[in-house]
């Protein structure tokens, strides 16, 4: 690990920000803290067996020392400790050299010459995290026991070849991303500087019918778009109306190259950004990405009643999107348009149809019924 130079006291605020348990809930935090030690463990097992294969090795193994920081600095909190204390008792056995300014807020690790053995140290780190698992308030050791966490995870951190002030950043933004509401004049809009005609429509609605043939068909401004859709699938479960789920990424996502598609509302003014975000690749991503949570959401009944999409079908967005200026879009705002797609979803499919309105402006998507059927 190499020296780095990061802020821990904004760390431990932004992380409380974070924090939905409840600050007197131990027994979640030690669960997830262990769970994400073993996280740490199959990525590092993943790139041993696949070596250059596991081509993700680095980012995933980050991430995962990234939320067992997050849990160690949740449980620190619910135990009267402060992270950056702990970590700062752990780095001055000698192993480390450590640099602390009088504010306390600023913390400088640097490693040691030796790297340690990875599989050693993660033995080590599993071990404590083990011994975590019985640690109360009322234990007179309650401190040693978090020194001695705080040096395993330090010792394999520095095994992983891996940036702590990295690992904090990386961790503080996606978290961040994940569970506040963000800021609505700091989201991305992508195509404000286009002319007109190659953006998104400010306001829209989408007129969906469903034919007698059990085709899907779209209209806007009374013109028909797209060409007619079924299932395509043995057994009907109306992903022929599946659109919907472009017009929410472009209402509250501001992004959809399938809609822009569509409309004839590429950004051909830049080839670059034509070539890169608005043709053939994004448009396949897209549509694969709906499939993809189409596919989740048939597991939960579109999510009906549900008031959040699973982290981890998140971050497999986000994955799903690299590379592309969606991903500047937080966690936060992908459920958002996922919940509030899959909402109108569920309409359209019970009523067969039904008119689409999305509004930029306020990021939303709403429904309305047919006033006839045909």
């Amino acid at each position: 690990m190499s020296g780095a130079t990061f802020m821990l006291a904004d760390y431990i605020e932004s992380a409380k920000e974070t924090d939905k348990f409840s600050q007197s809930a131990i027994q979640p935090i030690l669960l997830g803290l262990f769970g994400e030690v073993g996280g740490v463990m199959s990525a590092a097992k993943k790139h041993k067996r696949e070596g250059e294969a596991y081509t993700s090795y680095r980012q995933a193994v980050e991430e995962e020392f990234g939320d067992t920081l997050w849990y160690f600095t949740a449980l620190c909190a619910r135990l009267n400790a402060r992270v950056d204390n702990i970590l700062s008792l752990a780095s001055n056995n000698g192993k480390y050299s450590t640099n602390d300014l009088p504010s306390g807020a600023i913390s400088q690790v640097s490693s040691v010459l030796e790297l340690p053995q990875l599989d050693d140290t993660l033995l080590t780190l599993g071990r404590a995290a083990a011994d975590m698992l019985s640690i109360s308030t009322t234990q007179p050791d309650v401190e040693a026991r978090l020194v001695a966490f705080a040096d395993a995870y330090l010792h394999a951190l520095q095994a992983a070849h891996l940036s702590f002030a990295e690992v904090v950043r990386s961790n503080l933004a996606k978290v961040r991303g994940r569970f506040l509401v963000p800021d609505a004049s700091r989201l991305p809009t992508f195509d404000d500087k286009f002319p007109e005609e190659e953006r998104l429509p400010a306001d829209f609605e989408i007129v969906i019918r469903e034919r007698k043939n059990g085709q899907s068909c779209l209209q806007l401004n009374g013109v028909f778009i797209g060409d007619p859709l079924t299932d395509n699938i043995r057994d009907p479960d109306g992903y022929r109306f599946h659109d919907v789920f472009h017009f929410s990424h472009a209402a509250v996502l501001h992004w959809s190259p399938t809609f822009r598609a569509l409309i004839k509302h590429k950004r051909k003014s830049d080839p670059a950004v034509d070539e890169s975000q608005d043709s053939g690749r994004a448009i396949v991503i897209e549509e694969g990405l709906s499939a993809l949570v189409f596919s989740h959401a048939k597991l939960l009944n579109f999510f009906q009643g549900q008031k959040g999409v699973s982290f981890d079908l998140l971050k497999t967005v986000n994955q799903f999107v690299d590379g592309y200026e969606v991903e500047a879009c937080p966690l936060k705002l992908w459920e958002d348009a996922i919940l509030q797609g899959y909402s109108v979803f569920r309409q359209v499919r019970a009523n067969s149809g039904g008119i689409i309105i999305g509004n930029r402006g306020s990021r939303r998507i709403m429904y309305k019924p047919l006033l006839e059927k045909t």
